[in-house]
């Protein structure tokens, strides 16, 4: 019964997959509990990017990424809270590094605060080019990621599985160069394509 009803959830899948149509997004409600997403909700596809995405609204333009839920289960599903609460809404990108990375989730602007939850590491294989989102951290603790990340703006090999990839930026590329230090995020919400 159970392998009868997954059967059909995925021909159902790959035919709505199949459809030309211009797909519609739609924003995810406000009282969503990511802890107990479906799995639909957070499929992936051959790279291992979900269909769910966070825009990131900013004065030069949106920042689109999606995530790597099976590459980063905990950290995806703390940075969807998060996002999900408004905690990145009005912060600014307090390192703004050229041709290396840009960097937020500090409420302080510091580079020193987060949301005050520690997450341990999730280190993969994917490779930093540019427009990988991943978790920032102390040097010498490698499982202090909170909610601070960054962005890369080039590709970076020195910090491949040294840092927990969580996203890539599949829209908005050219706006990542335009950001400045103390440019503010207008807000981020998550969307899903339907």
């Amino acid at each position: 019964m159970r392998v009868a009803k997954v059967f059909i959830l995925i021909t159902c899948l790959f035919l709505f997959s199949c459809d030309n149509k211009k797909q519609e997004e739609q924003i995810i409600p406000n009282n969503k509990d990511f802890s107990k997403l479906h799995s639909s909700e957070l499929e992936t596809d051959v790279s291992g990017l979900s269909h769910l995405k966070a825009v990131i609204k900013t004065v030069h333009g949106n920042i689109i990424f999606k995530f790597y839920p099976k590459h980063a289960p905990n950290t995806v599903t703390r940075i969807m809270q998060l996002i999900q609460n408004g905690f990145y809404d009005g912060q600014s990108f307090h390192r703004v590094t050229p041709n290396y990375v840009i960097q937020t989730g500090d409420p302080t602007g510091t580079g020193k605060g987060g949301s005050g939850f520690k997450l341990k590491a999730e280190f993969n294989k994917i490779q930093h080019i540019n427009g990988t989102v991943g978790m920032a951290r102390f040097n010498d603790d490698v499982d202090s990621a909170d909610s601070q990340f960054y962005i890369a703006l080039t590709t970076l090999p020195h910090l491949n599985e040294k840092y927990t990839i969580f996203g890539q930026v599949v829209d908005g590329i050219n706006v990542l160069d335009k950001i400045k230090k103390g440019n503010k995020i207008l807000s981020i919400s998550l969307q899903k394509n339907q």
